[in-house]
């Protein structure tokens, strides 16, 4: 719900004034890109960081 207002604002944002339905259609594709793509930016996001994490720990084991 609060993906589909956030969408309807930035259509609005985006379109201007006097726009007609140019604004919902920017809005409702946003709203969808983004539905898709932060799931897999967290993803890929928090894979680095454990490989990272892994990577460092096994530096430290060489190390000693």
């Amino acid at each position: 719900m609060i993906g589909k207002l956030f969408g309807a604002w930035l259509g609005n944002k985006v379109a201007g004034e006097n726009r007609g339905a140019k604004g919902a259609l920017i809005g409702y594709g946003a709203a969808a890109a983004a539905r898709r793509s932060v799931p897999a930016l967290a993803a890929i996001t928090l894979g680095g960081w454990a490989y990272r994490r892994w990577r460092d720990r096994r530096d430290r084991r060489a190390d000693v």
